[in-house]
């Protein structure tokens, strides 16, 4: 959801026009239009005291990217996993030991 659908959703879900949520941010109803419209970005002090206004709050929660307990960064499950590979080759005989389909 990018800042535009919080600012309009939050608006909406609190029942107020432009104007009025203008007013208790602290702002003016043309920038709300703006930052509705996309054609401006709020920056994130600015989004959230816009949120608030509308009397919701700004919640987002972050998670690592790496599953699991141990927690690895990224290049050290990569090499994990392409030494786990390696232990695994790939085995092809040079020779096609199967009939070709359709002769």
């Amino acid at each position: 959801m990018n800042a535009a659908e919080v600012i309009r959703t939050a608006r909406s879900q609190a029942d107020l026009t432009l104007r009025a949520l203008a007013a208790r941010a602290g702002t003016s109803h043309s920038a709300i239009a703006a930052y509705e419209s996309g054609a401006k970005t709020p920056s994130a002090s600015t989004l959230d005291r816009i949120v608030r206004a509308a009397g919701f709050a700004l919640h987002r929660e972050l998670s690592p990217r790496v599953r699991g307990n141990d927690r690895l960064d990224r290049g050290t499950e990569l090499a994990a996993v392409l030494e786990l590979a390696a232990e695994f080759p790939a085995r092809h005989s040079p020779v096609l030991e199967f009939p070709v389909f359709g002769r």
